[in-house]
């Protein structure tokens, strides 16, 4: 069993390594365009499926707190939070439109869209950033393998290079830490 805990360790960080040669500049460019919108006094949008909307909820609640240091609070916004509106969309509609209707009622010009999605492939993620652009809003993915279809939608694309969903997973939330603390940095 300990070489089974070595192993998955030893992979996790070189996914991570790999993840960070791959993604050093987008993830400078996705903390400059959140540092950007958050200076503006606009807002950031999160939101994901699953593992990936538990993260959305985890890095809004950073911003909107604190991350590592007391600060003013951070202006974001979870679209998987609210399960009246989400469960409503999902019957009336389809739950493919929950993100893309809360982006049409919700989001503002100057505002940043952050897209998570392990596949890249999620068609209500899709239909949520194809609904931000067409708002003319900044956007922003962090995904996984090779990117799907959300990676060419978007301004940034941080993909973590690998096929193991928990893999990039954890990755997702090193990047996403990082980028809360780079962002932190800017308003203490």
């Amino acid at each position: 069993m300990q070489e089974r805990i070595d192993a998955i360790f030893a992979q996790s960080i070189q996914v991570k390594k790999d993840a960070l040669a791959l993604n050093r500049d987008a993830i400078c460019q996705a903390t400059d365009l959140i540092i950007q919108a958050l200076h503006d006094k606009k807002k950031i949008i999160l939101f994901g499926n699953g593992g990936s909307a538990a993260d959305s909820q985890h890095i809004a609640a950073e911003f909107v707190g604190r991350f590592l240091k007391e600060r003013e609070a951070l202006p974001a916004i979870s679209l998987t939070t609210d399960t009246s509106c989400l469960t409503a969309l999902g019957n009336d509609y389809s739950f493919d439109i929950i993100f893309a209707r809360q982006i049409e009622a919700l989001a503002e010009s100057g505002d940043v869209v952050l897209a998570i999605s392990t596949s890249g492939k999620s068609k209500n993620v899709l239909a949520g950033v194809e609904a931000a652009r067409a708002k003319g809003l900044k956007t922003i993915a962090v995904t996984g393998y090779d990117g799907g279809p959300l990676a060419q939608l978007t301004d940034v694309k941080i993909i973590v290079p690998a096929k193991h969903t928990a893999r990039i997973q954890e990755t997702h939330s090193c990047i996403l830490h990082c980028i809360c603390e780079l962002v932190e940095e800017q308003f203490c």
